[in-house]
């Protein structure tokens, strides 16, 4: 039998991913929307996207065996929308909502799991006096309650960086707080959620430290399951962004454990159902303390490469698995490599991109290092602070995924890499 899966925004990269999974069925992958309409558009027309993906499966003559998704907001809100659309099963829009916004997962987690939340309340950002209302002390983070890969995310320090960056999140906040707005109109949120703290709210959060993780899992018929743990690595100045994803983790195996439990527990209040989820934890190991930073309705696209080179494929399977009412079966060790990471090669200043790597050259050093994969993120004549989907501290050149038999091995091999993948930003 064959089955056809529709992906939103698919691309070849992932394309070419999802063709390796070798589990004796027999798969044909859609694309679903064009990608630049969904992947960092400069305006999200929600009722486009969604009067367009619905044409599109309309047309299409044959059964639709599941509708899946990898990328962030508003992918993992169109797919219970298409997915009701269709009549397959899936976790409810509402409950994806909690997911996306962040003030409302915090009250979620506060409940389910209170001493992983850290000390947080919502600000307005539109109210003249939200610069004295809010009683955190600093330093705090402020950020949009939906925004995704760090996006106005500002590590305020006194009251002139809390002004400078309500200034900034005032002119971008409608980005994803307009099409939000389009979601909560299709939900019917529960009676605990304060569905006036919407998409053009922010969020201010206690910092919290320690050593950064993602539990990739799922939920089916109501019982979650986390089948890997992934490190997170970051840098800069503040911290704020990721260098490098590495699996499987070095956390010790008790930390482990209890990661799974709090999964578990905030998914169950959260209510998720037959759907991927990726949980973003930190582990303060001087106080033995777990912290949550977040939770997405989804599989991690940055993590699937990996996950080919370590499980032996992509865990977008656990996502087909899911859709097509079969429990998920996935091992962590069938793989060519034992560790695998994503590198994220950044600038921490402005800029004019002059010069980036050729295509020949980028051929030439993933055959010098095999199992390496380069994806060029910038063009030649890109000015780095108008790149749309950048952290607030931070632009990425590139990305690069690479195999190892060890740790060592692998950082190694990047350093040199990084040493031969030639920029030039004036």
């Amino acid at each position: 039998m064959k089955y056809n899966i529709f992906v939103i925004g698919l691309d070849d990269f992932h394309l070419s991913l999802l063709e390796n999974i070798n589990d004796g069925r027999d798969y044909t992958f859609n694309n679903l929307l064009p990608y630049n309409m969904i992947i960092n558009p400069p305006k999200y027309d929600m009722d486009k996207i969604i009067s367009l993906g619905k044409k599109e499966l309309n047309d299409f003559k044959e059964d639709i065996h599941g509708i899946i998704g990898h990328w962030d907001f508003p992918t993992t809100s169109l797919l219970p929308v298409f997915r009701k659309y269709c009549g397959l099963d899936g976790p409810r829009l509402e409950n994806v909502l909690i997911t996306e916004n962040k003030y409302w997962t915090r009250i979620r987690s506060k409940k389910s799991i209170p001493g992983c939340t850290p000390a947080f309340e919502a600000v307005n950002p539109f109210d003249i006096n939200c610069t004295k209302n809010i009683s955190l002390p600093y330093p705090f983070w402020l950020k949009p309650v939906v925004s995704f890969s760090s996006q106005m995310a500002f590590y305020i320090k006194d009251e002139e960086h809390l002004k400078e960056a309500i200034a900034q999140i005032k002119r971008g906040i409608g980005r994803f707080g307009e099409p939000f707005e389009k979601f909560l109109e299709l939900a019917d949120m529960p009676e605990d959620i304060p569905v006036d703290v919407n998409g053009y709210y922010c969020i201010a959060e206690e910092p919290v430290v320690g050593k950064q993780c993602t539990a990739e899992g799922y939920v089916k018929d109501f019982k979650p399951n986390v089948y890997a743990i992934v490190d997170s690595y970051r840098e800069g100045k503040f911290h704020s962004s990721f260098s490098r994803y590495q699996l499987p983790s070095n956390l010790p195996p008790a930390v482990k454990d209890r990661i799974r439990t709090k999964c578990i527990r905030i998914t169950n209040e959260i209510g998720l159902n037959n759907t991927t989820f990726n949980i973003e934890i930190f582990w303060d190991k001087e106080k033995d303390k777990l912290c949550l930073l977040e939770i997405n309705s989804r599989l991690s696209k940055s993590h699937s490469p990996i996950f080919e080179d370590v499980a032996g494929m992509t865990q977008h399977k656990v996502a087909i698995d899911i859709e097509l009412g079969y429990e998920p079966e996935f091992s962590i060790k069938n793989g060519k490599y034992n560790v695998a990471a994503k590198f994220m090669l950044r600038r921490h200043e402005d800029g004019i991109v002059k010069r980036i790597p050729a295509e020949k050259e980028v051929c030439e050093l993933e055959n010098k290092f095999p199992g390496t994969r380069i994806l060029i993120e910038v063009q030649e004549g890109d000015v780095l602070s108008e790149l749309l989907g950048q952290d607030s501290y931070s632009y990425e050149l590139a990305v690069i995924f690479m195999g190892g038999n060890n740790t060592k091995e692998l950082l190694n091999n990047y350093e040199r890499l990084k040493k031969e993948l030639k920029f030039r930003i004036e």
